[in-house]
This record gives C-alpha cells, sequence and structure tokens, in this order.
C-alpha cells in the first residue's frame, strides 16, 4: 500500500558542468526568476541577455571548476548525500516509510521531475523541506512557487506541509555550534557569513537579515563568545546595488587589518557546501584575509550530510507527519 505522505528535499541548483555553456543556461533560467531579480520583466531580460549571459558564464564556469569533484558538482552530490541519510533515517520511523525525492529549483534534477517520482508512490499529502535555514523569498519561497506550478498540473494535489524555516531550532543551533567547537585550531574570531540579498528586500519585507542574525546570536550564546570575538557579514554580491551589510570582503580586510590574525569563518546559511563556501569563502576569503595581513584562516564545513544536521531535519519532517 503506497505511503500517504511523501517527503521533496529542495535545494537552489546547479550548473550540469563547470562549462561556460551550461553555466550560461543555468544562469538564464535563475537569473529570469522574478522571486531573484524583482525588476520589470523586458528591461531586465535586455540586460541579462545584453551585459550578463555573454560574459558572466565563463567567470563563473573557472569559479565552478575550482571546487567540481569527479563526482560531479558539490551542491548536487552533497544534497544527495543527505538526502540519502534523512531516506535511512525516516525508514528507521514505525510503519511503511515515507517516499523521499529531492528536486532542485533551477536546474536538474527539477523540482517537477521528483515530483512526478512521488506521484508515482500514490502521494496524498507532501512534506517540502527547502534546504535554507533561513527563509528568503528569493530562496525558500522560490522553491514553494516551483512545487505550486508542478502541483498545478496534477489531477488531485496532494496536501502541502511546508518546512518554511529552521534557523532558531535549538536541534540545528547546537549542530552549528558542535561543528565550530571542533575547529582544527584556536582562532582569535568567529565571522558568520550569510549570502546577502538587495537591501530593498529587506525593506520590504524579506525576513531573511533578521533570522541570519538571530542564528549567529544563538550560536554565539551557545558557544558563550564574547561580542568582541564574533561578528557577522553578507557575501555574494553582484551589480551595483546595495546590499545588506557588512559584506564579507570587506570584513575579512578589516579583521586582519585589526589584528585578529587567526579567524574561523562559517556559513550557517548554506545546508551542504557549494560555490559560494567552497570557492568564495574557503579560497577567495582565504586568499583575501592572508593578503590583508592574517596568519591563519580555517573554513569551518557546511553540516552537510552530519549525523547532527540528518537529525534536526528528519525531525523537522516527523513532525508534520500524521
Amino acid at each position: 500500500m503506497p505511503s500517504a505522505t511523501g517527503v521533496l528535499v529542495v535545494n537552489l541548483g546547479t550548473p550540469d558542468a563547470p562549462t561556460p555553456e551550461a553555466v550560461r543556461r543555468f544562469l538564464a533560467e535563475f537569473l529570469s526568476d522574478p522571486r531573484v531579480v524583482n525588476l520589470p520583466r523586458l528591461p531586465w531580460q535586455l540586460v541579462l541577455r545584453t551585459f550578463i549571459l555573454p560574459f558572466r558564464p565563463e567567470k563563473s564556469a573557472r569559479a565552478y571548476r575550482e571546487v567540481w569533484t569527479p563526482a560531479g558538482s558539490p551542491l548536487l552530490t552533497g544534497t544527495e548525500a543527505l538526502t540519502r541519510a534523512l531516506i535511512h533515517a525516516l525508514a528507521a520511523l514505525p510503519g511503511e516509510p515515507p517516499p523521499v525525492a529531492m528536486g532542485m529549483t533551477y536546474g536538474n534534477p527539477s523540482i517537477d521531475h521528483a515530483l512526478q517520482k512521488l506521484q508515482s508512490a500514490g502521494v496524498r499529502r507532501l512534506v517540502v523541506l527547502p534546504l535554507y535555514p533561513q527563509y528568503s523569498a528569493t530562496t525558500t519561497a522560490a522553491a514553494f512557487d516551483r512545487v505550486d506550478a508542478a502541483l498545478a498540473r496534477w489531477r488531485a494535489p496532494p496536501e502541502r506541509l511546508l518546512i518554511e524555516d529552521y534557523h532558531a531550532e535549538p536541534d540545528h543551533i547546537a549542530a552549528l555550534a558542535a561543528s565550530i567547537a571542533a575547529a582544527r585550531a584556536p582562532f582569535d574570531h568567529l565571522l558568520f557569513s550569510f549570502h546577502g540579498i538587495p537591501r530593498r528586500y529587506a525593506a520590504a519585507g524579506d525576513p531573511y537579515g533578521e533570522q541570519c542574525r538571530a542564528t549567529a546570536r544563538l550560536v554565539a550564546a551557545h558557544l558563550a563568545l564574547p561580542t568582541e570575538r564574533w561578528s557577522l557579514a553578507f557575501q555574494s554580491r553582484v551589480g551595483f546595488t546595495r546590499w545588506l551589510e557588512p559584506y564579507t570582503e570587506d570584513r575579512l580586510r578589516e579583521l586582519a587589518r585589526a589584528g585578529s590574525l587567526r579567524l574561523a569563518v562559517v556559513c550557517p546559511g548554506f545546508a551542504v557546501d557549494c560555490l559560494e563556501t567552497l570557492e568564495e569563502i574557503a579560497i577567495r576569503g582565504a586568499a583575501t584575509f592572508i593578503s590583508a595581513g592574517g596568519v591563519d584562516f580555517e573554513y569551518i564545513p557546511a553540516l552537510n550530510d552530519s549525523a547532527a544536521q540528518v537529525e534536526c531535519l528528519a525531525r523537522l519532517i516527523r513532525e508534520r507527519m500524521p
């Protein structure tokens, strides 16, 4: 008898290959989503196709090649590993284990493809888990949009049970704190680096920035870090508009010049490691810090498929199952 409840695990997505052509396809889909770039459609498409897509993919492809593995994109393989671990954890529940499928908001495997698998399994309720600890319209809501668009084609859509965020869940905070406590060497300062969003999105009511700050405060409190030994910044800014501040690149230089010579950086907005953590922070961020006078730089990996993260996410899923 088919399980009544299925689970959809969602992440943002990745190019199929570290090539300009694959990156161009991915960016065209990603940057055409009005949740991501909230500008008038026709002018933005003109800018995107005239000034961005002809030039940005070559640079981005070089960055992807820095972190690409024989198994593929780190974001894809990391999300697959986390999904497999969740399947194993949920199989330990009494009764028939729920079917679990993984989909990407952009690129492959798509959300639609994942939902087709769950439809074939006969699910009547759907738990949707976007792998974004902090809610943002640019990520979480964009994923829900894709889910809704796919479910609209079902003759009998399932009930949706949404996990909108888990930025302050005690077991998530404890998992982050434990990963930091296990850092390779003592640090003078801990920097929390989150992906940024334009300031105007926050001004319009997006709670993402405040949820990032809440996560950082809770983790720092769990570690009993005094305020002068940790700070928060936002990375991955593009374009010329103002994004949430301070910017990670600027903060790295400031910390080195201020005498925090041993730095640890953690990126609690990413459930699994990806281009933004492995290339932007662990490679370029380290180079920025060292060139500004820093001595020791440690990137603390994402929680990935660690037992603590799997247990937390499995609990969130179980709480939404009857």
